[in-house]
């Protein structure tokens, strides 16, 4: 069973930055992608940000220039940094991961989510 913990959410004034962290545990054999969605009142859930074990990442139009997400994959942490935050960015935040658990022998996939973190921008 893979866990994932979040954590950095909070209250914010427009313009102000926020750093969301995701740590993810278990017997996990590889991460093939990291990912942050958030879900506003009244909305359906929506992609933010994602990074994939190569490096590679995509960004909601509504996030470029101003979110960065990176990964650590020693620790199998992805982090999302928020600058330039703008009322609009009020969400519940929710880290996902995809990967794969067990050995060689035999791996068995996993597609994990948060317990989501709450991020209000308001001044």
């Amino acid at each position: 069973q893979v866990r994932l913990a979040e954590s950095g959410g909070g209250l914010v004034q427009p313009g102000g930055s926020l750093r969301l962290t995701c740590a993810a545990s278990g017997n996990i054999f590889s991460v093939y992608a990291m990912g942050w969605y958030r879900q506003a009142p009244g909305k359906q859930r929506e992609l933010v940000a994602v990074i994939t074990e190569g490096g590679a990442t995509n960004y909601a139009e509504f996030v470029k220039g101003r979110f960065t997400i990176r990964d650590d994959n020693l620790k199998n942490t992805v982090y999302l940094q928020m600058n330039s935050l703008k009322t609009e960015d009020t969400a519940v935040y929710y880290c996902n991961v995809k990967g794969s658990t067990g050995s060689r022998i035999q791996l068995t996939g996993f597609d994990s989510w948060g317990q989501g973190t709450q991020v209000t921008v308001s001044s």
